[in-house]
């Protein structure tokens, strides 16, 4: 059952995102910034109730009310990755636009990709690290100042259900360089959406939103150290069975 619910709902996303891709495309001639990044978030929409309805996949959230209040507060969010899910999920749960950090070769996605280079979003080449976290700064305090808020993963890729990345200091240095808050956002999405699987489970997700963090007069890789203990800590309590 398992199996045909992942084969029915991988249809159901390919059967929406090329015509949303196409869309995207098209109307990023006349339209950009929140209008056009509002029109992404309603196929991700689409994705997390497919997966909520095909897959008997729910989430259960925390947390929201240490998010930032204001309408131009900015603020960087780095967020445990263990699956895809959180990646589509996020901008479902936000109140403010969402500019994800990621790698170039992503753009080339076809329909996904192409959707995704139309957007305010910051795509990096990693095999130029000076060059490429420049970029982010750069890229990321004009987004701040924008009211958008910036999506990293720290440990830059999925990790298995109960184990823990290395975490890069890159969001805590972009926070100490804008000034930026640091929200860190624990996601046990490997329960029923594991790492690289195509078959997926029922169940449910949880997502705890940490206390925000400030930046000023912080050091990134003691900041990341704070983020990263507030991350795991939390993971091992919503999730006790997978780090045994």
């Amino acid at each position: 059952m398992a199996f045909a619910r992942s084969v029915l709902h991988m249809m159901w996303m390919l059967a929406t995102v090329i015509p949303w891709g196409i869309i995207m495309c098209v109307a990023s001639i006349w339209r950009r910034g929140e209008p056009l990044y509002w029109m992404a978030e309603r196929w991700l929409g689409w994705a997390i109730g497919g997966a909520r309805v095909i897959l008997g996949i729910r989430t259960r959230v925390t947390g929201m009310e240490n998010l930032p209040q204001e309408k131009r507060a900015g603020a960087v969010l780095l967020v445990k990755h263990q699956s895809t899910l959180e990646t589509f999920l996020m901008p479902t749960l936000m109140p403010h636009p969402l500019a994800y950090v990621f790698k170039k070769e992503l753009i080339y996605v076809p329909f996904f990709g192409w959707a995704m280079a139309r957007l305010d979003m910051i795509h990096i080449d990693r095999s130029q690290r000076a060059q490429a976290f420049n970029k982010v700064v750069k890229q990321g305090r004009e987004l701040l100042a924008q009211g958008i808020w910036i999506i990293m993963f720290p440990e830059g890729t999925r990790m298995p259900r109960g184990q823990q990345g290395a975490y890069k200091s890159g969001g805590t240095r972009l926070a100490v360089e804008t000034g930026a808050p640091v929200i860190p956002i624990a996601v046990t999405s490997a329960k029923v959406w594991p790492r690289k699987a195509f078959v997926k489970r029922p169940g449910v997700v949880d997502v705890s939103i940490g206390p925000a963090i400030p930046s000023l007069g912080r050091k990134p890789d003691e900041l990341m150290r704070e983020v990263e203990a507030w991350i795991e800590g939390e993971m091992r309590r919503l999730d006790p069975e997978a780090y045994r």
